[in-house]
């Protein structure tokens, strides 16, 4: 333990010094607290309220010297060397004998070095929690714990906790001037330590305590202290799947995700939200035997209010406490890994809640967030809009991202809510909103950080894949970032979403009117590289649930779920489906539930699960259904226009035999319905969405059919079908034996 810096310090102390100590209002402390070399030797002081006696130890444990109290709040202070400052430890005396021996937090230098200041104040720091946060570290063999904060505005910030009574008198910051960041060790803690930062304002010295934002662990909701984390590094067994993961996650592979809110999944013992360790025994084997290639996760970030599911999060860096441990968060990804299946998380950057204890107002300024509330205020949500222009905030923000892609090791990131974040008029009337530099609507700084938010994924987490949730027309998506596009590797296909869930909600015999609903999202896609999502957001807020929408008896619902599921998985795009989807849920989703699996006791809702494991299984087995997603070639329309019929059907073309999608949206069968196709020979009928193993009516073509030599369709040859009420097919020609 070595003296700190004393470029500041004040040997002697006027009263306004001691005042400042023991009203918590100094900015300064290493300066006063500490030892301090004078020239008649040097002196300690320590402030240690309500303390009985304190004195100076050597390495040795011997009484270097009994310090005086020179303020009855509990400034005590003396001699404890002639020239060098002797290596101490101070032992406290408190009321009622307990004795408490510590290094001095006051005699450590600081521990932030050059670089990290450097890159800090540059804001292009991207190991931001590695910098800031709380750390487990030994200094000169003392093991402690080393905070540090971003507060520029702040007038004094002091880490405060159990283990000093919450008083932000005892534990103040040294600040970092240039940058605007506090740090400090203080010996003796370890992993597991709850905390928070208390803050003195300079508008009217107001007191905040505010929770770590770069914080790796936080403590169980709703309590809201940080929590220091366990440093044992976690032993990854998924270099296997590292290695592979880019090729799997391409706009020519297979994409079927499964989207899941953790705590709604499954309940343990009847009541409670499950552990990592018991969702990854349950629903890794499950997500796998239904063949989805990944599942996501509604985001699992930090967050104070359960019924946001996640998506108001303060904790940008902890996994929630909810599930276990960040160790126990790994564990699971390692766990999905292993299985051949991948993670994807929701993340959060457009907003953040105002919860005292959060972001808001941080050092008693507009710190991540606008101050105009016309920029920095969501009218829909009631939360506060990051400064994207901001280089510390888009730092905050960058490495929040890599921290999941780096740390944990995840697939991909889907971003929430883009479309709010690309446009300042967004949700907002004239006059409410504040124009960007050109007098236009759109978020400039937005667009900025989006691009820099890709490319940097793209450099530092090679394979991982980023998805925007973005409901408008905003062009170029997911165009390379060097042609002007935003970089993102996938987008959310909203249009597609709200146009086909519109059409399958029409009774069947209105359905000849709104045909173009289902065929008007190929005039675009392959505008960008998109996922057809049938997300949370569709089952809620009383929209139902997805089986809920379909019109007709019970039969005819659950004819009209498969038959949709099976257009969509033959329909271009990457898949996502919401949990409760796969096995018909009636009722929209209770995020303070579970999924109600007894229905699976009935074979009609069985056989949605069973289907949807088939559409998988043809989805990743056939190279024509997945490889040409994103690609003209890839789609060939075959009758887009028997409005009368309400018949749709399609080729589906690349890497392998084609797939033809025949889809009948009405209840009523069609026999020896005639579409061309470009081979002769055998088709195999490989899905058939009205078949009895899935609750059908068993209708058919008895699994193959021969190709007649009649052109149809501008092709040489042609099938006559029966086609099933309210059913998809799917066929392909036989391969030759």
């Amino acid at each position: 333990m070595g003296a700190a810096d004393r470029t500041t310090a004040r040997p002697s102390l006027d009263r306004d010094a001691v005042r400042r100590i023991v009203e918590g209002r100094e900015s300064d402390p290493f300066a006063v607290l500490g030892p301090h070399a004078g020239p008649e030797g040097t002196i300690l002081r320590t402030f240690q309220p309500g303390a009985a006696a304190v004195e100076a130890l050597n390495a040795e444990g011997a009484v270097l010297a009994r310090l005086d109290r020179i303020d009855p709040a509990g400034l005590f202070a003396s001699r404890i060397g002639s020239n060098a400052t002797p290596v101490y430890r101070l032992r406290i005396t408190w009321p009622g004998g307990m004795v408490q021996e510590t290094e001095d937090p006051y005699a450590f230098p600081p521990l932030l070095g050059g670089l990290d200041l450097h890159l800090l104040g540059e804001g292009t720091h991207l190991g931001l929690a590695d910098a800031l946060g709380s750390h487990a570290v030994s200094v000169d063999g003392v093991a402690g714990v080393r905070f540090a904060v971003w507060a520029p505005n702040a007038a004094r910030v002091s880490v405060v906790g159990d283990f000093n009574g919450w008083d932000g008198r005892r534990a103040p910051m040294r600040l970092h001037p240039g940058v605007g960041v506090w740090e400090i060790f203080l010996p003796r803690l370890g992993p597991g330590t709850r905390y928070k930062y208390e803050i003195l304002t300079r508008q009217g010295n107001v007191l905040t305590q505010k929770a770590d934002p770069v914080a790796r662990a936080a403590e169980m909701p709703p309590a809201t202290a940080s929590v220091v984390p366990d440093p044992a590094p976690f032993a990854w067994t998924d270099d296997a799947w590292m290695a592979q993961r880019a090729a799997r996650q391409t706009a020519e592979a297979p994409l079927s995700i499964y989207e899941v809110h953790a705590g709604s999944w499954v309940h343990m013992d009847g009541w409670r939200d499950p552990s990592w360790d018991e969702l990854g025994d349950r629903l890794i084997p499950y997500a796998t035997g239904l063949g989805f290639t990944h599942i996501e996760l509604l985001p699992i970030m930090e967050h104070p209010f359960g019924g946001s599911w996640g998506y108001q999060p303060l904790g940008l860096f902890a996994p929630t406490a909810r599930y276990g441990a960040p160790r126990d968060f790994a564990r699971f990804i390692d766990r999905c890994h292993q299985a051949g299946l991948g993670v994807l998380l929701d993340w959060v950057p457009a907003h953040f809640p105002g919860d005292a204890h959060g972001l808001a107002q941080f050092d008693g300024t507009a710190l991540y967030e606008h101050a105009d509330p016309r920029e920095g205020f969501h009218h829909d949500w009631n939360t506060l809009i990051y400064n994207f222009g901001r280089t510390e905030v888009s730092q905050f923000l960058v490495a929040s991202a890599l921290e999941w892609l780096r740390r944990y090791h995840i697939d991909g990131l889907r971003v929430d809510a883009v479309a709010s974040m690309l446009y300042r008029d967004y949700s907002r009337k004239s006059g409410e909103w504040v124009p960007n530099i050109y007098g236009g609507r759109e978020n400039l700084e937005a667009v900025a950080f989006l691009r820099r938010l890709n490319a940097t994924i793209t450099h530092e987490a090679p394979g991982a894949i980023v998805i925007a949730e973005e409901s408008t027309a905003w062009p170029g998506v997911t165009q390379p970032i060097d042609v002007g596009g935003l970089g993102f590797a996938f987008k959310w296909n909203m249009g597609w979403m709200h146009d086909t869930l519109r059409y399958i909600g029409t009774d069947p015999i209105h359905r000849a009117h709104h045909h173009d609903d289902m065929t008007f999202g190929l005039v675009y896609a392959f505008s960008e590289h998109y996922v057809l999502p049938i997300s949370h957001d569709e089952v809620v807020h009383g929209k139902g649930s997805l089986l809920g929408r379909m019109p007709g008896d019970s039969w005819q619902r659950m004819a009209n779920l498969r038959a949709y599921l099976g257009f969509m998985w033959g329909h271009p795009g990457k898949k996502l489906l919401f949990q409760g989807c796969e096995i018909g849920q009636p009722a929209e989703w209770d995020h303070d539930g579970e999924l109600p699996w007894g229905l699976l006791a009935d074979p009609a809702h069985e056989g949605v699960k069973a289907l949807v494991g088939d559409l998988n299984a043809a989805y990743r087995r056939e190279p024509a259904l997945h490889s040409g997603d994103a690609r003209p070639e890839g789609f060939r329309w075959i009758i887009g226009d028997d409005r009368a019929n309400s018949v749709f059907a399609f080729l589906r073309l690349g890497g392998g035999p084609p797939v033809l999608v025949v889809c009948n949206m009405t209840p009523v069968p069609r026999h020896d319905y005639s579409i061309g196709v470009p081979e002769g020979g055998s088709w195999d009928e490989i899905v058939n969405t009205d078949a009895g193993a899935y609750g059908g009516s068993g209708l058919g073509n008895s699994g193959r059919v021969v190709a007649r030599a009649e052109s149809f369709h501008g092709m040489e040859h042609s099938l006559r079908l029966t086609l099933p009420p309210l059913a998809t097919l799917f066929l392909r020609p036989r391969p030759p034996e």
